[in-house]
């Protein structure tokens, strides 16, 4: 029997994935991850991930379903690998999302790596993606959960061929409908507990917030520039400031402006049109493919630009082994360095990269 190590958040999609594991014949652990100490943060103890109600909530499903679980302390990874590039990337004008480097370095590095050590043949998680052998070039494949509206195929773009070949996604098939069902008629505790928020630790979506207060990051004011770099006024400093945004400029033009372009070196902050914020193309760099060993041709696809976009038609063009220029079929709004492009064919994950410029 293939023994199995379930990361499990206290949520109920996690609880779910012990479930369908367990019907399927694996033996199956769980295990709860330690990132962060809330109050170190800034956020109450039951507020969001890493609390003791929610060690405790995983617990109880693990109890329920009769199986091990433990708690792994990778704390200092995370700071290490999430929180401190998260800071830096703000200050330098980009617009992260740490969730990417989360999946990344924790749970598909740190915590495979633990559980390969402890004599696991696979790890699993509760995202809604699956993942499946190509019998042509037998690579394995990542693919979008079937659940299109709980997709997140985008922020695992980073997983290796290693990773892929021991790692299960119970729930790529299922919606959330059917998820809170069976953690109904389980008697899980967690059945209608709320999703967790995008960003575990910032309290409220409060990025600056917590980059001031809880890193000590400052916020040197600078000048708001006009595309010809004529003075319109003074900024806050760059962290309060991202790509496409309009409200909270704090102060007023005499008509809509929207932050056009952030230049970390000159402390300063570009504001234009809306029409100033669509490009036709991109870079992206620390590219990472799963579909394909290399990119040595274009090739024709649909790219995301953010989680929560949609895909657009582009063709992707190699740089270099770790750049790839895309060139989308129309002009796109806010795409913003930081985040993450995401490459497609159907429903199968080309790769994909942070945007650059």
């Amino acid at each position: 029997m293939a023994k199995v190590l379930i990361a499990m958040s206290g949520g109920v999609d996690s609880s779910v994935a012990a479930v369908l594991l367990k019907e399927q014949g694996y033996e199956v652990s769980g295990a709860t991850f330690k990132l962060f100490e809330n109050e170190d943060i800034g956020i109450e103890k039951t507020k969001t991930c890493c609390s003791l109600e929610d060690v405790l909530d995983a617990k109880s499903v693990a109890d329920k379903l009769g199986f091990r679980h433990d708690v792994f302390n990778f704390s200092l990874q995370f700071e290490r690998d999430v929180i401190v590039p998260f800071a830096k990337a703000y200050q330098s004008g980009k617009t992260p999302n740490p969730c990417i480097d989360c999946n990344k370095y924790i749970k598909f590095e740190k915590f495979l790596e633990r559980a390969m050590m402890l004599g696991y043949d696979y790890i699993a998680t509760g995202h809604y993606a699956r993942i499946e052998k190509d019998p042509e070039t037998g690579r394995y494949l990542l693919k979008k959960g079937l659940d299109q509206t709980k997709d997140q195929s985008y922020v695992l773009y980073n997983m290796t061929q290693d990773e892929l070949s021991k790692t299960l996604f119970p729930l790529g098939g299922l919606n959330k409908a059917e998820i809170r069902s069976i953690a109904e008629k389980r008697g899980f505790v967690n059945a209608n507990k709320p999703d967790s928020q995008d960003i575990c630790f910032v309290k409220d979506g409060d990025y600056a917030g917590f980059l001031k207060k809880t890193l000590g990051v400052k916020a040197e004011k600078g000048n708001f520039v006009d595309l010809n770099g004529n003075v319109l006024g003074q900024h806050q400093g760059i962290i309060n400031y991202t790509i496409g945004q309009r409200k909270g400029l704090g102060q007023t033009f005499g008509k809509p402006m929207y932050v056009v372009d952030i230049d970390s070196e000159k402390n300063q902050v570009t504001l234009g049109s809306n029409e100033d914020l669509f490009v036709d193309s991109l870079t992206a760099g620390g590219i990472n493919l799963i579909s394909i060993a290399e990119l040595d041709a274009p090739m024709g696809v649909t790219v995301k630009t953010r989680y929560t976009q949609a895909e657009v038609p582009a063709t992707i063009y190699p740089e270099d082994r770790d750049r790839i220029f895309v060139r989308f079929k129309e002009k796109q709004r806010a795409v913003t360095p930081g985040q993450a492009a995401v490459f497609y064919q159907g429903d199968v994950v080309v790769g994909g990269g942070i945007i650059l410029k």
